[in-house]
């Protein structure tokens, strides 16, 4: 048996208890009943169970939403430009996110998809040692994409 402070009180009988959290003016709350002797504990039902809803609160909004980012590449970038675009992925891998990475096809470029695998997969072999693909590359119209999350 413990009591609202914390303190233990002892092994009682069940009327014991009751009687004693009857005195208090609380409830009796059974704890660990597969324990031998079972737990229980004195205790305000109704404050216990705000303070558990406020709790569960908390921990929701401190939890981090992992979002799902995006970064598009057009077929014909440049090395500069990849390789600043591809600092930003990092950056979005380290604060946990996944990331969308999209190659977009323009006009007549559709006639070259195995381009667009080719840069893809150059993409992914620099990103390797930071990330892992969840999804393979899939064509979704003009789109051809890959999502990754960080190790």
């Amino acid at each position: 048996m413990v009591d609202s402070n914390g303190e233990q009180l002892g092994i009682m009988t069940r009327e014991e208890a009751l009687k004693a959290a009857e005195d208090a003016g609380v409830d009796l709350v059974e704890i660990s009943p597969n324990a031998n002797p079972p737990v229980a504990k004195i205790i305000d039902w109704g404050k216990y169970q705000y303070q558990k809803m406020k709790e569960q609160q908390k921990n929701r909004k401190n939890a981090k939403s992992s979002e799902l980012k995006q970064m598009r590449f057009g077929l014909k970038i440049g090395s500069g430009d990849l390789d600043i675009k591809l600092r930003k992925v990092r950056s979005f891998l380290e604060a946990g996110h996944k990331v969308k990475i999209m190659i977009f096809f323009r006009g007549r470029e559709m006639a070259h998809k195995e381009l667009g695998y080719v840069l893809i997969e150059k993409i992914a072999s620099k990103l390797e040692e930071d990330a892992i693909v969840e999804q393979k590359p899939q064509m979704a119209g003009r789109n051809l994409s890959i999502v990754i999350r960080s190790k």
